[in-house]
């Protein structure tokens, strides 16, 4: 069973990579989405080297793949512009729908478990540049709603499934 939360350290914050997300940053458009992604490097991680050398050989890879296993995720970003909607009121309502598809439905992009690299996102990182735990790789995502009018929470979670799966297909 996935787990359905959206923590802080899901959400894009980081200025720089927002102005890399829109300078070099790849896109799809689904209606009422446009979704923009780059690839970037997480922050690296200190690991404890293991106190004897068979501990190296045998179990210490295994050590370092769970602790940098945990730190390589996805930071998402999500846009609702003023042009469209003038009141921060309807702005605000409208995050709050997609965040909510997105949290319950982003286990589309996780496989089940993390410790297994069975689809989405985590297999085509893994497929492409080996291991990305040890490249310290992250996706950050945009989603900028398109629609001029404001959508009912059902529309925009069947909108949300769609765009998730053609998101992982494009990004293979």
């Amino acid at each position: 069973m996935p787990r359905h939360t959206f923590k802080k350290a899901e959400r894009l914050t980081n200025k720089k990579t927002f102005d890399q997300l829109f300078k070099s940053g790849k896109s799809i458009v689904v209606p009422p989405f446009r979704w923009v992604w780059i690839e970037i490097a997480s922050p690296k991680h200190q690991v404890q080297s293991p106190k004897s050398k068979e501990a190296a050989s045998i179990g210490c890879s295994l050590g370092i793949w769970s602790l940098e296993f945990e730190t390589w995720n996805l930071k998402l970003g999500i846009s609702v512009p003023k042009k469209s909607f003038s009141k921060a009121v309807q702005r605000n309502r409208i995050k709050r729908r997609i965040r909510e598809a997105y949290r319950k439905n982003k286990h589309l992009l996780y496989p089940e478990g993390q410790k297994k690299m069975s689809n989405g996102v985590y297999e085509v990182l893994y497929r492409r540049y080996g291991n990305p735990q040890k490249k310290n790789l992250s996706i950050a995502l945009m989603i900028i709603y398109t629609e001029k009018t404001e959508l009912p929470y059902s529309e925009i979670e069947k909108k949300m499934l769609v765009s998730l799966q053609k998101l992982v297909e494009s990004i293979k």
